[in-house]
């Protein structure tokens, strides 16, 4: 918990309240829960009372902004001390430092104060320089050479005039370089006009050629996408290119100005007088030695945090989607992890996902056991009842499809339903500890057929198994910060499992680790509990596991299920600690608990004021009746799997013009891409999602929807699919795509038509092809 004194608390909920668009009574209750040691998921769905119903996103947002503003005060406490123990503290400097709103504006504040090692410029006020550097700047009728020979002493290291007028050109340049309002000034000025201008290192041009777009590249910092930039700051860390930040289009004029800021910021004139000349070549030395290049280093680090913050909220938007995908449900499946050589690992899970059964078949090349492998398969689905087969989307995954139809076809008396897995992330998972513990004497290979399999029947309960970042649905996710990859990621699946609910009597000890309040350890626990005594009969029996006390289980009880139990609300999302309202509702409705669970239309006379107390408000009660409506609903959609079109298996079957069924794998912020069920995914670009105009991708498309495109080109030398949406667009004429892969640049508008009037409209012109094609080159490039 903060030990911030109390006015600075208020001042930070003040300040998150504004930014998230609550009430600052709404944000200091928000804080004290987090300080309690709520969680998120339980303070959004069981402490709405207190603070005002903020959602899961608010409350998300304030929790990062919490941190960072605290640390910001944590800061701000350091240098007043700093500055205060050198004796150089002024009430008009304690003033700057308390009114900073961020931590760039703490550090120039900071910079004249902060110890560094000795330099230029204090090697040269130790000389008495100083005096020189002053007089010149208050009196430029003084001629700099004749002013600087009074200062000449070869016993302090100034062993003419010319020495003199370097040392107190230096002491200006630092002076300059450390004034906190100069350089906020000039640092939003760059912000706003600067411009990234990336080029190839000499004889890189080769062995660079994924970043060939950007051999020669410039635009506006402020404005460059987040993907672009990431590709940028790849391409310079592997040494094929180099990034300069210039001021403006026109850099000499941009670089002109700025001098001319610092000259204005110093008082200096240029007037023809003796040391007018001198002074402004110091301004010029001030922005190019020190001023311009501690900004470039500032605002590449100010852009590339706004780039990474949007790289990984697109990254914990796909993981959203990937985590709260449809269920297939408690149905006995068949899951193949494709192969060829190797051949096509088999694992049979019935209904709770116990492994029941495992093989290996070899259908395809060099074995070509075809029948035999239709043989084994069937005799399997038949002797464990299997319902669904899931096929692993890797390496002969269309080739396995094929199979697995042809089983289906061969034995209609089986009644099986086939679909294509995502499969990132399994072999993570085969290789991993937690793998080891639930399938110590399985062979890895097979362990990822288990994972298939289980993914179709609950992809949140398996993929919770894997660290996110392996899932792999993000973009330039090894360029960004890992810390806050990991911690973004993590909140979004704790969010996913906490919306969905979590059975504790057949969760793995990973599923219930993410559980409100559950640390690993206590999740484990719970797990070899659950083992020596059975299933769990009533929620309040967690409080026998060990080290799960009142605490803990007042954050997890409200998200764990135990169905068919002594307590039929234990089978729902109503927390133990809100029984008393439902009771109420027994005895005014004289209508027994087993008689309102399930009956809607009767639930949804009831009035909620009627049953709220001190407690209990409103909020509360709407959601309690809720859940007695449809008890344990599940917010995932309903199941249903992508039907991948017969004889298009390989890129190279693919035509222009083709309509094909496929599932989103991945959104980004220039487009989605899809798997159409050729090993290489398709892109739609943006401006290809919709007949309407699409600022968000996410808009109209998620991870794991199932969309029907038609194909716009193929680049089989690259392997890249231009796809759209709209499926009337006609694909690219021959003469477009060539244009395109010898790196056109896109049309700004996408390659749409342009009324008059600025809005969008359909063009009778084939939809921006080269566009498309420059767009999947740049979202491919080095990721």
């Amino acid at each position: 918990m903060s030990q911030l004194p109390p006015a600075t608390a208020r001042k930070i909920a003040q300040t998150i309240a504004e930014e998230v668009g609550a009430r600052p009574e709404q944000a200091v209750a928000a804080i004290a829960l987090l300080d309690e040691g709520a969680t998120v998921p339980f303070i959004a769905r069981y402490r709405k009372e207190a603070t005002g119903g903020l959602d899961d996103t608010q409350l998300r947002n304030l929790e990062v902004r919490l941190a960072y503003l605290r640390e910001l005060e944590e800061r701000r406490a350091a240098i007043l001390t700093s500055i205060e123990e050198q004796g150089k503290l002024t009430d008009a400097l304690r003033a700057d430092i308390e009114a900073a709103d961020s931590k760039s504006r703490l550090e120039d504040l900071y910079l004249p104060y902060k110890p560094k090692r000795r330099t230029r410029a204090q090697i040269a006020r130790e000389a008495g320089l100083e005096p020189l550097a002053d007089g010149l700047l208050q009196d430029p009728t003084l001629v700099p050479e004749e002013f600087a020979a009074g200062f000449v002493d070869a016993g302090k290291g100034v062993a003419d005039a010319k020495a003199a007028l370097e040392g107190a050109r230096a002491i200006l340049i630092e002076r300059w370089g450390e004034d906190a309002a100069l350089i906020g000034e000039l640092r939003e000025w760059l912000w706003n006009t600067g411009r990234i201008r990336a080029k190839v290192v000499e004889g890189k041009e080769q062995g660079g050629e994924k970043f060939r777009d950007y051999f020669d590249h410039a635009e506006p910092l402020a404005k460059i996408p987040s993907h672009r930039l990431l590709a940028l700051l790849r391409g310079r860390r592997e040494e094929v290119l180099t990034l300069d930040l210039e001021p403006g289009e026109d850099p000499e004029a941009g670089h002109q100005y700025a001098e001319g800021r610092i000259a204005l910021h110093a008082g200096i004139r240029d007037q023809g007088r003796p040391a007018d000349a001198w002074l402004r070549n110091a301004c010029r030395l001030a922005w190019k030695a020190k001023l311009h290049l501690h900004l470039l280093i500032d605002l590449f680090a100010r852009a590339r945090e706004q780039a990474e913050a949007q790289a990984i909220a697109v990254f914990g938007e796909n993981l959203k989607d990937l985590l709260l995908a449809a269920p297939a449900g408690p149905r006995p499946v068949l899951g193949l992890d494709p192969g060829l050589r190797t051949g096509v690992k088999v694992a049979v899970v019935d209904g709770t996902g116990k492994l029941v059964a495992t093989d290996t078949i070899y259908p395809h090349e060099p074995r070509r056991q075809w029948d035999a492998s239709i043989a084994t398969l069937a005799a399997l689905c038949r002797a464990h009842r299997v319902e669904l087969v899931a096929i692993g989307n890797g390496t002969a995954s269309r080739e396995t499809d094929r199979l697995a139809a042809d089983m289906i076809k061969r034995h209609p008396e089986l009644g099986l339903r086939k679909a294509v897995v995502s499969e990132a992330g399994a072999s993570v998972y085969s290789a991993s500890e937690l793998a080891a513990k639930e399938f110590p004497g399985l062979d890895v290979s097979l362990r990822g057929a288990v994972s298939i399999a289980r993914r179709l029947q609950d992809p949140l309960a398996e993929l919770v198994k894997i660290e996110p970042k392996a899932i792999g649905v993000g973009q330039y996710q090894h360029d960004v910060d890992q810390y806050k990859l990991a911690r973004a990621l993590d909140a979004r699946v704790e969010d996913c499992v906490n919306a969905v609910g979590v059975y504790v009597n057949t969760a793995s000890s990973a599923l219930l680790a993410r559980v409100s309040g559950l640390s690993a350890s206590v999740a484990e626990n719970i797990v070899a509990y659950r083992d020596a005594n059975g299933p769990f009969r009533r929620r309040r029996d967690l409080l026998k596991v060990p080290r799960l006390g009142e605490k803990t289980f007042e954050q997890c009880a409200g998200f764990l299920r135990i169905a068919g139990g002594d307590e039929p609300l234990d089978a729902s999302a109503v927390h133990p600690e809100a029984y008393p309202v439902v009771e109420r509702i027994v005895q005014a409705t004289g209508r027994p608990i087993q008689a309102l669970i399930g009956d809607g239309a009767f639930v949804r006379t009831l009035e909620p004021a009627r049953f709220t107390d001190e407690r209990f408000g409103e909020p509360t009660v709407r959601d309690i009746l809720k859940e007695l409506e449809k008890p344990g609903r599940d917010p995932r959609p309903e199941f249903r799997a992508a039907k991948f079109a017969e004889g298009v298996e390989d890129i190279k079957d693919l035509r222009e013009g083709m309509v094909l069924e496929g599932v989103v794998s991945n959104v980004a912020a220039f487009g989605a891409f899809v798997d159409i069920g050729v090993h290489q995914d398709g892109l739609i670009h943006i401006s290809a999602l919709s007949d309407r105009f699409v600022k968000d991708p996410r808009e109209v498309v998620k991870a794991g929807d199932i969309v029907k495109v038609k194909v716009l080109e193929v680049d089989i030398a690259r392997r890249r699919i231009a796809l759209t949406r709209r499926l009337d667009d006609a694909p690219a004429p021959r003469g477009a795509q060539e244009q395109a892969r010898r790196g056109r640049e896109p049309r700004r508008d996408g390659g749409r038509g342009g009324r008059p009037g600025g809005g969008p409209a359909r063009s009778a012109a084939p939809p921006g092809n080269s566009a498309l094609a420059d767009a999947f080159a740049r979202a491919r490039r080095g990721d």
